[in-house]
């Protein structure tokens, strides 16, 4: 039997399927608090994933998105106002002018405006943004600088340790993309894709994103430190297929690229999993690391012989480097693709 998970894990009536945004976070109908939204989100994720590891772990991811999405488009103010009046709310004024970082952070009682101008200085001296000068300051926290950025952009801010995006998107984009534009895709929402960003995208990233999917784009705001962990983790080395990844779609696709990959699987490799294209930055570290070991490899045999083999079973013979002449060979031939050798 199948289990009403709203009911069950969140307490909603039977009557209210599906639930809105507000019923599905346990808000009232139209609640324009930013803080407030977020907080009944981190409530009800905690709530949630509880299940994720026991008979319902699928039943929990699903709902823990969908608690994300709704919490996402609540706290973007252009979408919140398109979904507010898609249930019915009329607005009599037009949205105010959006107020800068600083005036935000004023406004919550973080900063003194009396700081405002202290601030703008030490951002300009050093090239920095306000944001990134309020930090260095020591001011305000980074998730606190992100939240306040993304309240002047007009964005949704995003805490990434209650997220769990999407495999299937992040497949289309590959790991070289993500690092250099400093972004982690998230998922799918109603035909937008939503992308963790610390900053406002530009229109290169949002084109790419846009070939990648065949859809638009949408920023979210997240913390830098937390995108970089969400890459290092969802981006490891070998932890992602990205071969479909790594051409932007265009209608085109040679033929004698796809045909020899298929007839012509490299060595060592499953025939059912494509080998993995490594960025020059992955190719470098391997070159080092495989140096790093022969190196290694050709003290370690000196040593032995030095050591244990010339005092103690060949006392006699003023030198034997018989160690040496066949470890760093066997260690060459088995790292000489790293190295550079064919």
């Amino acid at each position: 039997m199948a289990i009403d998970v709203y009911k069950q894990w969140l307490g909603i009536p039977e009557e209210l399927r599906p639930p809105t945004h507000y019923q599905l976070l346990r808000l009232v109908d139209f609640e324009d608090d930013p803080e407030k939204i977020r907080a009944h989100y981190k409530k009800l994720n905690s709530i949630v994933r509880k299940y994720a590891t026991g008979e319902y772990m699928l039943e929990s991811q699903d709902l823990l998105n969908e608690l994300a999405k709704a919490m996402l488009c609540l706290t973007d103010t252009e979408r919140k106002r398109e979904y507010d009046e898609s249930l019915g709310r009329e607005f009599t004024e037009e949205e105010g002018a959006k107020k800068p970082l600083l005036r935000v952070l004023a406004d919550w009682g973080e900063i003194e405006k009396s700081q405002i101008r202290e601030i703008e200085e030490f951002a300009e001296k050093r090239g920095l943004t306000t944001r990134d000068a309020c930090v260095q300051m020591k001011l305000v926290s980074p998730g606190k600088a992100a939240m306040a950025l993304a309240e002047e952009l007009g964005r949704s801010f995003v805490d990434l340790e209650t997220i769990f995006p999407d495999d299937s998107v992040l497949d289309l984009v590959p790991r070289k993309v993500v690092k250099r534009n400093g972004i982690l895709p998230l998922f799918i929402d109603e035909d937008v894709v939503l992308v963790a960003c610390t900053d406002e995208p530009d229109y290169e990233l949002e084109d790419e994103i846009r070939l990648r999917f065949n859809k638009p784009m949408r920023a979210v705001i997240a913390t830098p430190l937390q995108i970089n962990q969400g890459i290092a983790k969802y981006y490891a080395p070998g932890e992602r297929d990205e071969a479909v990844a790594q051409e932007v779609p265009t209608g085109k696709r040679s033929k004698s690229k796809s045909k020899s990959k298929s007839a012509s699987p490299s060595k060592g490799k499953s025939k059912g999993k494509p080998e993995q294209e490594l960025t020059d930055e992955e190719k470098r570290e391997q070159k080092l690391k495989a140096i790093l070991i022969l190196c290694w490899a050709t003290i370690g045999a000196a040593v032995v012989d030095q050591a244990i083999i010339k005092p103690y079973l060949f006392p006699l013979w003023s030198y034997f480097m018989g160690l040496v002449f066949i470890v760093p060979p066997i260690v060459f031939f088995m790292l000489r693709d790293q190295l550079g050798g064919k």
